[in-house]
């Protein structure tokens, strides 16, 4: 599929399982709220926790993101770049960030991928992405296109490519705390 299909199916409200750092990722246009329901719906996840977004700068994510001092910034993009070291942030959510992305939180998790393939499709697509492990909730996520196929059918379109490797998900800080929320 080319980058202005995949765009397409993503506004759309198309779900994709795609490859990330550590698993597959399911993914879909953060903005469609139908979308993200049926990421939810797929994984038997509660909305009340909130989703992660990725993007291939952090210039995309910004829309998200309540304003942020540029020291903050620094300190994110210092811990961006290592696919085998996946960090995830919590910062401020801005006020018009959806509520079916935050959950019950005031706060967003966002990263700058490190995975070249994710960077490469969030870039040619020109947009964000949820990223939410390719798993039923609780349950391991997939590693490889032939897991995500087995697991989700025609429920998604499982997008070919292989992870980066990383052992264990991504760490997620929070940047106000500095407290690790995940290691």
């Amino acid at each position: 599929m080319s980058a202005r299909g995949l765009r397409h199916f993503l506004k759309s409200g198309g779900v994709i399982a795609y490859p990330t750092e550590s698993v597959f990722g399911l993914g879909c246009d953060p903005t469609n709220r139908q979308a993200v329901k049926r990421i939810l719906h797929i994984k038997g996840r509660p909305q009340h926790k909130g989703l992660i977004l990725v993007a291939d700068c952090f210039s995309r994510l910004k829309t998200f993101v309540a304003p942020i001092s540029a020291s903050q910034i620094r300190t994110m993009q210092k811990s961006w770049g290592n696919p085998k070291k996946p960090h995830t942030w919590i910062v401020s959510a801005a006020k018009h960030c959806p509520k079916w992305l935050t959950g019950r939180h005031k706060s967003i998790a966002i990263r700058v991928t490190s995975h070249p393939y994710t960077a490469k499709l969030c870039k040619d697509t020109g947009m964000v992405l949820v990223s939410t492990s390719a798993n039923q909730s609780g349950h391991q996520a997939a590693k490889t296109v032939k897991q995500c196929r087995r697991l989700f059918e025609h429920q998604v379109q499982v997008l070919a490519g292989k992870t980066a490797g990383a052992k264990k998900p991504s760490t997620i800080q929070d940047l106000l705390t500095g407290k690790i929320l995940r290691k």
